[in-house]
This record gives structure tokens, C-alpha cells and sequence, in this order.
């Protein structure tokens, strides 16, 4: 894991105030989408299909601001669209780590280096870029070349001005490992701070149905690649709980309302990935949605999915709850060679209704 110790601590205090207070439900990331529009046209990505007038659609600076207020999670993730297309994206990050936000800015880098001089480096401000392959198949997904060598070049750029820079992954089961694995070593050689893994959810507009993972794939080729990472050194921006969830050897339940998402229609239901209607407020949203209707083991919809905006928040209170098992996965690595894979049971408990 390589997420910075300040951060750590920050999330455990913020975790352990909330346990105190017997809150049930509680945000950990803001998944914030101030637009939907973006410079690409990915082919594993249902974001973009919507309408022209929905495209030119912004949240203002105050909306966004107020969103991270209301709901209080510690960290904001900045999604999109593209979020760097936004003409006020350096005012929104600025107001938000103003107020000791962790701020995730994910993008797909081609504006990064034209932009760079918005943002100012510091310990609450990431730029996280997606790599989804090598060249070639990176370049394919998103629609356009040159795609990848632009990313590349801003990694260098951001780590050369002393930002913090993570990677985003996302996994498709028709891409070779052996591609993956060069990529990961290409990331690693760059500097950067984590590597971000996702298995793809299957969005039912993405032009890309073809590389979809069900769970059982997920778990296999997130066991070739945390193998091959312990042995080449790579640093994974999850938890140990996480990563061995994705192997396969832990049961966890998702937690949506962990990554609640403020986006330009209001709080969405249920998730970042399902669009079940929204709210008009975080109370709202908290309060008036049936979490029980969703799971992999309730919603079909959700049948396939370990991608980290739902799972990462069950497994990092499982950390908190259970600080002695988190530690040993982390000192002795993830096995990827035994253990159990989930079981879609109504019986698998979230950490916190375990205690």
C-alpha cells in the first residue's frame, strides 16, 4: 500500500470519530463529477452518453464546495467527463484542499501539462491518470492516438514539479496479462506514487461489451498480477484488505454509500456506477435509499462488480475493525494461491454489522 501517512492517519481518526458516534453509514470519498463532458470517447466507458445540453452542463465552484461540506468525507475524488475541460477545475481543487481535502483529480492527461499551472503541489492534491495499456491499446480504447504518450509525458511533467501522481487501471479480460505487466513496470519505472486496479464494470452503453470480467475471471487475473507485484516491487494506492479482496480471499459486501457521488443531477443512487435516480441532498440520499436492494449478491446489476468505489470502503473499515488481520495481509503479502473466492450469500456481512 503507498498511501501517504498523513492520509492514513487523517482516515483512521475520521473512521474512529465516526465508529465513536455509532453513525452507521458515513462517507469516506466524495465522488465528485462537476461535468460529463470529455475529450474522449473511451470504448469501456458509459459516462458520455447523454445528450448535448446535459454535456454542457457545469457544477459551479459553491456547488461544489457545498457538496464536500455537506457530506464530510475526507477525501474527494474528482471524476468526469474530463474534469480538467471545467473552466473553474483549479478554483474547485483550490477550495477543496483549502478545507484539508484529499483530492484525487482523475484525467485522462491530454490537458494536464497546458493546465499544470493552476494547481500548486502539496500532500492533499493527486493527479490520478488513466493507463488502461500499453500504447497500442491504450491509444485503441480511448478512441484516438497519442492518447498514451500524452499521459506518459504528464507523468513525467507533474512527478518533475513535485505533484503526487497515481495511475488508474482498469482490467478487461480480452488484454494480455503479459501487456499488463509491462505496463505496471513502465508505471512503477515512472515514479509514481500507486497504481489504482479495477476490474471493468460492464456499463450496458459502453461501446465495449467484449471485455467485461465476471467475478471469477476478476479474481484470476488480479492473482497473476498481485503475484507478479510482490515480486517486482509494484505499489498498489488500495488497501491490503482491498487487494485481498480482489484475490479472492476475502467476503465482502459493497458499500455504496461510502463513494457517494454529487454530480450535475444531484446525489446518485445508488453509486458511481448505477444510475438508480438522485437526491436533492446528502440526507437525503443517506436516509431515503433502499441499500439493501444492492450487492452482487442481491441486484443483478451488481452481480460482477469488485471495482474499488464500492469494496475499498468495506475493506478499509474492515482495517479499522480489525487492524491485526489488515497488518498481517500486508507483512506477509496477498495469497494468491489458496484461500476462497466469495460466495454470492445474503449471509456475507459488511465489517461493521459483523461487530
Amino acid at each position: 500500500m503507498s498511501v501517504p501517512l498523513i492520509q492514513q492517519l487523517r482516515i483512521g481518526a475520521y473512521i474512529t470519530a465516526q465508529s465513536l458516534k455509532r453513525n452507521k453509514r458515513f462517507p469516506l470519498v466524495l465522488m465528485l463529477e462537476p461535468l460529463f463532458a470529455c475529450n474522449l470517447a473511451c470504448a469501456g466507458c458509459g459516462k458520455i452518453d447523454y445528450p448535448p445540453e446535459v454535456l454542457k452542463k457545469r457544477l459551479s465552484v459553491d456547488e461544489c464546495i457545498g457538496a464536500a461540506l455537506e457530506c464530510g468525507a475526507p477525501v474527494v475524488s474528482i471524476p468526469g467527463g474530463e474534469p480538467l475541460i471545467h473552466p473553474q477545475i483549479g478554483e474547485i481543487v483550490r477550495g477543496l484542499t483549502n478545507l484539508k481535502k484529499f483530492v484525487y483529480l482523475c484525467t485522462n492527461a491530454l490537458l494536464l501539462k497546458e493546465k499544470m499551472g493552476l494547481f500548486e503541489p502539496g500532500p492533499y492534491l493527486t493527479f490520478s491518470i488513466h493507463l488502461d495499456g500499453l500504447k497500442e491499446r491504450h491509444d485503441s480504447l480511448a478512441g484516438s492516438s497519442g492518447v498514451f504518450e500524452s499521459a506518459v509525458e504528464a507523468i513525467r511533467a507533474a512527478r518533475a514539479k513535485g505533484f503526487r501522481v497515481t495511475t488508474n487501471t482498469t482490467i478487461y479480460g480480452n488484454e494480455p496479462i503479459s501487456e499488463t505487466i509491462e505496463l505496471f513496470d513502465l508505471i512503477t519505472g515512472l515514479g509514481v506514487e500507486g497504481i489504482t486496479l479495477s476490474p471493468a464494470f460492464s456499463y450496458g452503453s459502453a461501446k465495449e461489451q467484449d471485455g467485461f470480467l465476471k467475478r471469477k475471471e476478476a479474481i484470476a487475473i488480479s492473482r497473476k498480477l498481485l503475484f507478479e507485484g510482490e515480486k517486482r516491487g509494484w505499489k498498489f494506492n488500495h488497501s491490503s484488505l482491498f487487494l485481498d479482496f480482489l484475490a479472492g480471499n476475502q467476503n465482502y459486501r459493497c458499500t455504496p454509500w461510502g463513494n457517494p457521488t454529487r454530480n450535475i443531477f444531484g446525489w446518485q443512487r445508488p453509486c458511481y456506477l448505477l444510475n438508480e435516480g438522485y437526491a436533492a441532498t446528502y440526507k437525503e440520499l443517506l436516509e431515503e435509499t433502499d441499500w439493501e436492494k444492492y450487492g452482487f449478491e442481491r441486484n443483478a446489476k451488481c452481480a460482477d462488480c469488485m471495482v474499488h468505489c464500492g469494496y475499498e470502503p468495506t475493506a478499509v473499515m474492515d482495517t479499522i475493525h480489525h487492524p491485526l488481520k489488515a497488518l498481517l495481509v500486508r507483512l506477509r503479502g496477498v495469497n494468491t494461491s489458496g484461500g476462497h473466492e466469495p460466495a454470492p450469500s445474503a449471509q456475507i456481512k459488511t465489517p461493521r454489522e459483523s461487530t
